[in-house]
């Protein structure tokens, strides 16, 4: 664009979730509250603004998101990352009391309120177990499944060779296995490069920056792998670590994905 092209005017909610503020959703929640001003005016909802726009925000919605948490879960096998369907619960019913782990360093307690408005920060299917991040906080959830995310997530997958079961490294081609680093498509569309190599005999571990519906069992399926169980362990910086199966914690406020 030549430097004299002014720029287009955007959406007040759309140019606060690029600055970081938060999500589109919350900047609506607190336009219709009145606590955003555009160039020291009160905001009204659908305003578009251009860059040279002053976007204040006050200390109330500051107050409302520092009270938001994100939630680490260890997922089971059996329950859903999202709403409830074909009969398999949400993830999120595992959110109480009781199934905080004992371990948790946060001060945080839980509450009901906590509940409100928390949604799972990507997917982890149904018969995978593992780290779901689920948040209050549009900026986590802008962070983690935004169109511009590359967050890398890493996973160990426990894997068959045909009927090879035990020690399919042995016999799983090498040209195979670059094929899951650089060379898959799906859905039409290629795959983005991954890190994949052998964690042991009968395990691989992927880190992949992209998360299409079952991409790893299906990145299996096309070079002759089936996989037996998969785990995931990572997500940018957090670690699952020692939380245990079916239990949860919050993100610490040190921490960082």
């Amino acid at each position: 664009m030549p430097p004299d092209t002014p720029a287009e005017p955007t959406r007040l909610n759309k140019r606060m979730a690029e600055l970081g503020l938060c999500s589109r959703r919350e900047a609506d929640e607190w336009i219709a509250h009145g606590w955003v001003k555009v160039n020291g005016r009160v905001a009204e909802m659908g305003v578009k603004v251009v860059p040279a726009d002053r976007i204040e925000v006050e200390r109330r919605a500051q107050e409302h998101q520092q009270q938001q948490v994100t939630i680490l879960l260890h997922k089971p096998v059996g329950y859903v990352s999202g709403q409830a369907e074909d009969g398999h619960e949400p993830a999120v019913v595992l959110v109480n009391a009781r199934s905080h782990w004992r371990d948790d360093p946060s001060r945080h307690r839980f509450a009901p309120q906590q509940l409100r408005g928390l949604a799972p920060a990507g997917r982890l299917d149904i018969d995978s177990v593992g780290l779901l991040v689920l948040t209050q906080d549009g900026r986590v959830a802008r962070q983690l499944i935004g169109e511009d995310s590359e967050m890398e997530k890493e996973y160990l997958v426990r894997v068959s060779y045909g009927p090879v079961a035990q020690n399919p490294q042995a016999s799983f081609p090498r040209e195979q296995l670059q094929r899951l680093r650089h060379g898959l498509s799906l859905d039409g569309q290629a795959l983005k490069p991954a890190h994949v190599d052998w964690q042991n005999p009968e395990q691989l571990r992927f880190v992949l920056t992209e998360g299409k519906k079952r991409q790893i069992r299906r990145m299996c399926e096309l070079v002759g792998l089936q996989v037996v169980g998969l785990k995931r362990i990572r997500i940018g910086r957090v670690m699952l670590g020692r939380l245990p199966v079916g239990q949860w914690r919050y993100l610490g406020a040190d921490e960082r994905f």
